[in-house]
């Protein structure tokens, strides 16, 4: 299996689902946290937003180092995606080189805009990888699977349909996303406390000490579990 976590942000797929991404990297699956900017205009107080894009990007490298995944960081600017056929294009040529059976992003509804748009650009990629009538670099077509995740600010209407049990990876998890500055010294919101209770309450739910979940496009046929379907650990 190769899995994707798409995010807006360098971040966001680590705090979605890098516990299910270091679970399925332990079991041999290949990984990659792809995000479309660093979201570098967090920047804290002196500190410019160019440095601040290097600092995230290095961050990400050595989270996705303790996870087990590979990483990468696009070059669009954060709070300033745009639906457009270019990155569309790009996405979808990506998805070919990479070939992932499953992608995870964020959930279709956001107070942030940036993240409101990943899913639109996921399923809008996913048609164009898929069909071999389009000429991507001489890519063979490929298909994937999508489902979104869980992030603070993309919860209106985020009812769960997967409960992954990450019990023994969430340790790991949360001493992996301790090396971004932001989770850790935000001022705005307590990432590293909500995250760390939200595996917990997810746990509870699951009957699992903690738990990931996941929820399936809108309009599909959902099927609730335990696990991304078709690939059961």
């Amino acid at each position: 299996m190769r899995l994707v976590v798409l995010g807006a942000h360098c971040g966001d797929a680590e705090i979605q689902a890098g516990a299910i991404a270091h679970k399925y990297a332990k079991a041999g699956h290949e990984v990659t946290f792809v995000h479309l900017t660093a979201g570098e205009k967090g920047n804290p107080p002196g500190v410019s937003v160019e440095d601040y894009r290097e600092q995230k990007i290095k961050e990400s490298e050595k989270v996705a180092s303790i996870l087990g995944v590979n990483t990468m960081t696009l070059d669009y600017k954060d709070a300033e995606l745009t639906f457009n056929d270019e990155i569309i294009t790009r996405i979808a040529t990506l998805m070919r080189k990479l070939k992932p059976n499953v992608v995870i992003t964020h959930w279709e509804k956001s107070i942030h805009p940036d993240h409101a748009l990943c899913p639109r650009i996921v399923q809008a990629a996913q048609l164009k990888a898929g069909l071999p009538g389009f000429d991507l670099d001489g890519l063979p077509a490929h298909y994937y699977s999508y489902y979104h995740s869980e992030n603070w600010e993309d919860m209106e209407e985020y009812v769960p349909d997967l409960f992954v049990d990450v019990s023994d990876e969430y340790e790991t998890y949360l001493e992996a996303l301790s090396h971004y500055w932001f989770i850790m010294n935000s001022k705005s919101f307590r990432y590293y406390d909500y995250y760390k209770a939200l595996g917990t309450v997810r746990g509870c739910v699951n009957r699992t000490k903690y738990a990931q979940t996941l929820k399936f496009p809108t309009g599909t046929n959902v099927r609730k579990g335990g696990f991304i379907p078709g690939y059961e650990l």
